[in-house]
């Protein structure tokens, strides 16, 4: 069935900066937050993960509008990673999507509108000085500090990563988003396309994400952490494709 949350149209959208934490957890805490359709994806069979993206974006519009049309605002995004085998025997790595969050009103209206995105509006600030960016939501209980210009950047502590090479395979976002329809038994596949894309490591001095002790997962491990600069991004027309059990 039709529907205008299953993302209708392909939209486009400029990142200026893409600041992606991932959190490691027992892979046993996060099966239950995802649908039947998925598989979390993981390490070493021990590890499933959730990044919080937090993404500056610029002239969000359906594909090929002016960008006059377009849409600034602030993304908060909390995602699970998982891999989806498709009906024609591929394995697609992706995103499911458990929270989103904007500063803007009209960003939190439409996106629920076209989208599964779960979006609310919130407070968020992003201050930067020589040597930190302070990202901070007092309503979403989110503060993130990273140092602006650290270089030679360790591995978090605690990380079950060797190094940055295992770490950036779990750097976020994916191609893929996916929502699934437990009613009809439906899989909404979202494409995103990209260019350049080449994650950096960041040092994280500090930090407090409220939302995974929502979900349990007071507990759970700052894996990796990188940013992106100036990219631009769009997602392909959603598709869907029935569920085989």
């Amino acid at each position: 069935m039709f529907s205008l949350k299953d993302h209708p149209f392909a939209v486009e959208a400029f990142f200026d900066s893409s600041i992606v934490l991932t959190f490691a957890v027992p892979k046993e805490k996060l099966q239950t937050l995802i649908p039947e359709c998925l598989e979390l994806d993981t390490f070493q069979d021990k590890w499933a993960f959730v990044a919080v993206a937090m993404v500056q974006t610029k002239g969000l519009r359906p594909k090929g509008f002016p960008k006059f049309m377009g849409n600034d605002f602030f993304l908060t995004g909390y995602r699970v990673f998982v891999k989806y085998h498709t009906n024609a025997g591929k394995r697609l790595r992706g995103l499911y999507i458990l929270k989103s969050e904007t500063d803007k009103k009209q960003m939190s209206f439409f996106g629920n509108i076209f989208t599964h995105y779960n979006y609310t509006t919130t407070d968020i600030e992003k201050t930067t000085t020589e040597n930190e960016t302070i990202i901070r939501s007092k309503n979403s209980g989110l503060e993130i500090h990273l140092e602006t210009h650290a270089e030679n950047v360790p591995l978090p502590k605690g990380s079950p990563f060797a190094d940055w090479k295992e770490a950036r395979r779990y750097a976020g976002p994916l191609p893929f988003t996916f929502t699934y329809n437990k009613k009809t038994k439906e899989v909404l596949i979202i494409e995103g396309v990209r260019e350049d894309w080449d994650p950096k490591p960041i040092q994280i001095t500090n930090y407090k994400v409220a939302f995974l002790d929502t979900l349990n997962l007071s507990d759970a491990i700052l894996a990796n952490a990188f940013i992106i600069n100036n990219i631009p991004y769009y997602w392909k027309k959603g598709r869907i494709e029935k569920w085989k059990v």
